[in-house]
């Protein structure tokens, strides 16, 4: 399957903000949808955030407000901008992508640790 690679994860206090990217392992590939799981310990993977390829977004009630998503024009790079993070954030966030959430392409996840 098509392998997405993430970047940006780290720590931050509570109030600080992190930008996520995600891009395809193939430069021509383009999805209907990529998104952002995350998956803090003992706890199910969820959808923060979507976009189509018409630029309709979806976000997770806990975020809203707080992240953006955005996709590059090239479809296959996607962009969470976290602000006003909280230490409820704490998650590994998976980079998704296929014809609709959950889609069959996965990252590695990247970790984000917000401390209070």
């Amino acid at each position: 399957q098509v392998q997405l690679v993430e970047s940006g994860g780290g720590s931050v206090q509570a109030g600080g903000s992190l930008r996520l990217s995600c891009a395809a392992s193939r430069s021509s590939l383009s999805f209907n949808y990529m998104g952002w799981y995350r998956q803090a310990p003992g706890e199910q993977r969820e959808l923060v955030a979507a976009v189509s390829t018409s630029g309709s977004t979806q976000y997770a009630n806990s975020v809203k407000g707080r992240f953006t998503i955005s996709r590059a024009s090239a479809k296959n790079t996607v962009y969470l901008q976290m602000d006003s993070l909280k230490p409820e954030d704490t998650a590994v966030y998976y980079c998704n992508a296929g014809l609709e959430p959950p889609g069959r392409s996965w990252g590695q996840g990247t970790q984000v640790t917000v401390s209070s």
